[in-house]
């Protein structure tokens, strides 16, 4: 019996927009997205970030952000700098090609948002996206 309950609900909404969402940067060219180490980007932000606080806020260990910022160096999408204050410490920024991949998110993400206002219609949509981002402000 498939389980009826709103974690499920979520579940399938969740995983039918990041399909579509990875069905769109896999087809912009960027299908290194569509790999687990894509799931670092969301915490990049256009000012970088120390690779030992993207492990944190990624939930991940240490080593698995390392290999995934390799992977993500050598395909030119990130570099790592020295930090300033910490010569041990390191940051990861986008290379220009990581912020051209970030904005083609952006682009596919309001085309995801439009299909689903599209569907949901303008109220529909509306109320949705206020009573998640009233339980997600908790």
């Amino acid at each position: 019996m498939v389980p009826d309950h709103i974690g499920w609900t979520l579940w399938r909404a969740t995983n039918a927009w990041r399909k579509d969402f990875l069905a769109g940067m896999v087809a912009a060219g960027h299908g290194w997205f569509a790999q687990a180490r894509g799931n670092i980007m969301v915490y990049i932000g256009p000012a970088g970030i120390r690779q030992t606080e993207l492990a944190e806020k990624a939930g991940l260990t240490k080593q698995a952000v390392q290999q995934f910022v390799d992977e993500l160096e050598t395909d030119g999408i990130v570099h790592r700098t020295r930090d300033e204050r910490d010569a041990r410490a390191r940051w990861v920024r986008l290379t220009p090609a990581g912020e051209a991949a970030m904005r083609d998110a952006d682009r596919i993400k309001v085309q995801i948002e439009t299909r689903w206002r599209e569907k949901l219609g303008p109220e529909g949509f509306d109320n949705l996206d206020r009573l998640l981002r009233q339980v997600v402000d908790r």
